[in-house]
């Protein structure tokens, strides 16, 4: 049990870990440009931030265990095949990048538009502004939407088990359900109990410290 249990876990991490870093480099830009381009924002420009808008709201409203299946060829596209952990990590990214941009556009809403309004009228570029005042005063929240996307995306990684995703979820279906070894099934979900725990406190703990600074 224990060396399945192992590699189970290294394949949990490898999708999260994935996942999560191409969801922040595509659902950041995102969740910025959803803010920047809405009405009286620096950027204003309403037929650009409905369509966008509608991209991310069409993401959002899809089950994940149907865009699995959905975007298969996408997927294999991609990485050349619809199993395995590279496989899984596209509809991992896939599904969670609609979801971490709407927590950057709520993180970054909350920035106090004076600082934003005192920034221009010193000449700060828009570039500027965003690096300087929006990134940095809304970082805390940030770090908060960063922590609840990660521990969807543990769930997620679970359900990619179904359709052979591998890791912990992959492991509980093919020994815990099929072969009707509860121990293991057990285990595993112990194991994405603990996970999920260290994931929040570790975000927590971040995001106080920011607040903080």
């Amino acid at each position: 049990m224990q060396p399945l249990l192992w590699q189970a876990s290294l394949e949990t991490f490898q999708m999260v870990g994935w996942s999560a870093l191409f969801t922040v480099l595509i659902g950041l830009p995102i969740g910025l440009l959803l803010v920047l381009t809405d009405r009286g924002a620096l950027l204003a420009n309403a037929a650009a931030n409905k369509a966008l808008g509608t991209v991310v709201n069409v993401g959002r409203s899809l089950p994940f265990i149907i865009l699995l299946i959905a975007i298969t060829p996408f997927t294999r596209g991609i990485v050349g095949t619809t199993i395995g952990v590279d496989a899984a990590i596209v509809p991992l990214a896939v599904g969670a990048v609609p979801f971490f941009a709407r927590l950057v556009e709520t993180a970054v809403r909350e920035v106090d538009r004076g600082l934003i309004e005192a920034s221009q009228a010193m000449g700060a570029s828009h570039l500027t502004t965003v690096r300087k005042v929006l990134l940095p005063e809304s970082l805390p929240a940030l770090v908060a939407g960063l922590t609840t996307t990660v521990i969807a995306l543990v769930g997620y990684s679970a359900m990619a088990g179904a359709i052979g995703g591998g890791g912990l979820g992959d492991l509980a279906i093919r020994y815990g359900y099929q072969r009707f070894e509860n121990g293991l099934m057990i285990a595993t979900v112990v194991l994405l109990i603990v996970l999920v725990q260290i994931v929040q406190l570790l975000g927590d703990f971040t995001a106080k410290r920011l607040a903080h600074r």
